[in-house]
């Protein structure tokens, strides 16, 4: 192939990309790579086209292209190209090149090999699921991995799962004057074996609500208000919203994470721990089956 060939090419790429054609713009970056893997701009080019094939999820030609980008990044800098090798190196279950690709961007890891389980933060990952979307606490397992920590509302998704989110956040949330940030999910890796109930709750004080959700999570078990639930719409989902912390006292709905025989046991002992102003009725199982990861 003749420079003023490739030339032409990349131009065709550079066009491709700006129209989001991400097929068309790899294949194309891929082409000129084949010919010329090592030139001055080359490291661009690998870049985005383990990008393009990112914004597909096509997880294997993002490794296999990203590996090829990082090779010709600066090491400790933050270079993005590491963080998409990190992201697709997970999804592969590789946790040798994606420990080293976060090394690579900057991080600092915790020791030994194998899969990341480390304290990385809270942070918010908006779940989405056959075009239902939903924001959710998390904590942070590695760059790219979080635990979810609340009781989901949409069908099919449970306390507990874990899941791959991307790297740029997509609207914060505000806490007490702390700003989270908000993370897209890219897929579910691990599903949770806590089935999602639903129970109606009476509780007097917001101190008998706050009672009920620290005995489910002292034994690991989720449990959501309704009154924390809110609605937005997707510009506002992606801007910063500012949260009220707590919750409110009075009748109503809460989803519980929990086999449901345990769950009975801990709304018994919780309504007994005091004379009057608790009660529990109308238990449910709102799901059977966790899902699989993708």
């Amino acid at each position: 192939m003749r420079k003023s060939e490739a030339k032409e090419l990349i131009k065709q790429a550079y066009a491709a990309w700006d129209a989001e054609e991400w097929q068309r713009a790899a294949d194309l970056y891929e082409r000129v790579l084949a010919h010329y893997p090592d030139e001055k701009p080359s490291a661009e080019w690998w870049y985005d086209a383990a990008l393009g094939h990112k914004f597909l999820r096509n997880w294997e030609k993002a490794y296999e292209l990203g590996v090829q980008a990082a090779a010709r990044a600066p090491r400790g800098e933050g270079d993005p190209a590491y963080w998409n090798l990190g992201i697709a190196a997970t999804i592969r279950r590789d946790w040798t090149t994606a420990r080293d690709a976060w090394s690579g961007f900057g991080f600092e890891l915790p020791d030994g090999e194998g899969e990341i389980n480390g304290s990385f933060g809270v942070a918010c990952v908006r779940l989405d699921t056959d075009g239902q979307r939903e924001v959710v606490w998390m904590e942070r397992l590695c760059p790219t991995r979080g635990r979810v920590v609340n009781v989901p509302v949409t069908g099919g998704r449970r306390y507990g799962e874990i899941v791959v989110h991307d790297g740029e956040p997509k609207g914060e949330r505000v806490v007490n004057g702390t700003t989270y940030p908000v993370f897209d999910e890219l897929l579910l890796f691990e599903p949770s074996d806590l089935p999602t109930l639903s129970v109606t709750v009476a509780a007097a004080e917001r101190t008998d609500l706050e009672s009920l959700l620290a005995l489910f999570t002292d034994h690991d078990f989720g449990a959501e208000p309704a009154s924390s639930v809110q609605t937005y719409c997707a510009c506002c989902s992606e801007g910063t919203i500012h949260k009220e912390q707590g919750v409110h006292a009075g009748t109503q709905r809460v989803s519980l994470a929990a086999p449901e025989d345990e769950a009975r046991g801990l709304l018994d002992r919780w309504a007994g721990e005091t004379a009057a102003g608790r009660s529990w009725s109308g238990l449910e199982v709102m799901d059977q089956a966790a899902m699989k990861p993708s």
